[in-house]
């Protein structure tokens, strides 16, 4: 069996958060979502439990990450074009997030980010396939 990530990341209004990533085209696995979380669903292997606050705090004695400060991560997905970031990065922008800089165009690689209704950095990214040699 593959590993799976579960990235757990506190937000303010768990509705909002929900409402803002199907807007991005994503779902949520309902048998781990309530009033208190909800488990984003990026691919098979790949999911965000959405806390909200009070419940994130329950798992740590330190405090949550002020996103209008400090980055507590940056959470890179990849895509498979260029306009497939784009198309993500502009739908966010569109949902209330912001981009914090221009996209990058390595020739062999372009991104473009966005901070999430909760300051939360996402940075989509292409890779050209002919660029990455074998190991």
């Amino acid at each position: 069996m593959a590993t799976k990530i579960f990235v757990n990341i506190p937000v303010k209004d768990l509705d909002k958060s929900k409402n803002f990533f199907t807007s991005l085209g994503y779902s949520f696995n309902l048998q781990f979502t309530d009033d208190k979380a909800a488990c984003l669903v990026i691919s098979e292997d790949i999911f965000f439990m959405l806390l909200t606050e009070p419940f994130f705090k329950s798992f740590t004695n330190q405090e949550i990450a002020d996103t209008s400060k400090v980055n507590e991560a940056i959470m890179c997905l990849s895509v498979d074009s260029k306009a497939a970031v784009d198309a993500l990065v502009d739908k966010a922008v569109k949902a209330g997030a912001k981009a914090p800089k221009p996209a990058e165009d390595q020739g062999f690689m372009y991104s473009r980010g966005f901070r999430d209704l909760d300051g939360h950095l996402w940075e989509i990214v292409y890779m050209d396939p002919s660029a990455v040699e074998p190991q």
